[in-house]
């Protein structure tokens, strides 16, 4: 078996046109070892696939679905909560999200499009072949049934108010897939997350509408800007979601409900979550001006999309740092960032801002964080042991 080994690695190492030109015999190799190396060979050393080579049942589309799976009790209590309206908003924004990406599909399968040929007649036509090799490259190059989009539709669904315009929650989608998004190279390349991005482009574009809480149901400013205002606020409805805010924001419960869901279906862990959320406690406690007080921590914790935010968007794959340490440097930066937003910064709520900045810094934080390679020193050059 070792020769026979040794053999293939010979013969592997030969060119295609010494291949070409060996015959098996000439090679040395019997008709029944020529047979099972060409099989060897053709199996094993003509795969050719990019780095990381790691084998993973796990889909795109999978995950994506179980993190839709896990929003469902933050939305269905969002719908409960603020009404039908929540229901609108939601539906609009996941299908500007996925038309978007779905046109924009279209715009570029149609920039290869095939030639028309001029028939006999003087008419111009194009084959039926190249009308299905189109239509079936439309179909490839089409990733919303990755469930991607739908996904960011939701997530920024979650991040509005039930009073915004449908036109502006719309808007909000088309520039989260076409400009964070599609323009970057799609799912994988983007710097930022896309909904995160498109909720701070509308607080940005249209701050009142963004800060619009009130409702048919809810009056007054949010819990947050309650406590930040120094006013009393009631804990546990803040927990269990009896507040004015966004429409998926508001449910401690519901939120935590999704998250055991992703941790133990192990599409998320609890680095980035953790060091966040402990980081954060931390600053309010030492610079928050109330010392150790449960009441006011607990508010803190529950009010705004702190939640939200670092078990659904903070774990991003594309936007988190690969690396063990980095996760946990990331969520000690996102903790740090929130904190200062929050007690010293001019408005109640920070957590999208935060992320946002962590995103931008991911490169940096993956280039001080990466594993040393085993074999190699410390801190050493590139090749030095």
């Amino acid at each position: 078996m070792r020769n026979l080994y040794s053999r293939a690695v010979k013969f592997a190492a030969m060119t295609m046109t010494d291949i070409a030109r060996e015959s098996g015999h000439r090679a040395g190799f019997c008709d029944c070892e020529y047979k099972i190396l060409g099989e060897y060979i053709m199996s094993e050393l003509f795969k050719v696939s990019s780095n990381p080579h790691i084998r993973s049942r796990a889909t795109t589309n999978g995950l994506m679905l179980a993190v839709i799976i896990a929003l469902m009790p933050a939305a269905g209590f969002g719908i409960y909560n603020f009404g039908p309206r929540a229901i609108a908003v939601i539906l609009v924004t996941i299908i500007s999200t996925v038309l978007t990406e779905f046109l924009f599909g279209l715009y570029k399968c149609g920039k290869n499009r095939p030639q028309e040929k001029e028939t006999r007649s003087g008419e111009k036509s194009v084959s039926g072949m190249e009308q299905v090799s189109l239509v079936k490259t439309i179909f490839e190059k089409t990733t919303i049934t990755d469930l991607s989009a739908v996904v960011t539709g939701l997530l920024l669904a979650l991040n509005l108010p039930v009073t915004m315009p449908l036109w502006m929650a719309a808007l909000g989608g088309v520039f989260a897939i076409l400009v964070v998004k599609m323009l970057f190279g799609g799912l994988g390349q983007n710097f930022m997350n896309p909904a995160l991005a498109a909720r701070c482009f509308l607080l940005l574009s249209f701050p009142t509408a963004m800060t619009a809480f009130d409702c048919d149901i809810y009056t007054g400013a949010t819990p947050l800007a309650a406590l930040k205002a120094g006013e009393q606020v009631d804990t546990l409805n803040m927990f269990i979601g009896r507040t004015a805010g966004t429409i998926g924001e508001t449910s401690v419960i519901a939120l935590l409900i999704g998250a055991c869901f992703l941790i133990l279906m192990g599409v998320i862990d609890f680095r980035i979550p953790g060091s966040y959320i402990g980081t954060f406690i931390l600053f309010v406690i030492i610079f928050g001006g109330h010392g150790f007080d449960p009441v006011y921590l607990a508010a803190q914790i529950s009010g705004g999309g702190l939640m939200l935010g670092a078990f659904f968007m903070a774990t991003d794959y594309v936007t988190r740092p690969i690396t063990i340490k980095g996760q946990y440097v990331f969520g000690i930066f996102l903790g740090l960032m929130t904190g200062i937003f929050r007690i010293f910064g001019p408005g109640a709520e920070g957590v999208s801002y935060a992320i946002i900045l962590g995103n931008l810094l991911v490169p940096l934080i993956e280039k001080f964080t990466k594993p040393t390679a085993f074999g190699y020193r410390k801190g050493g050059k590139h090749g030095e042991k």
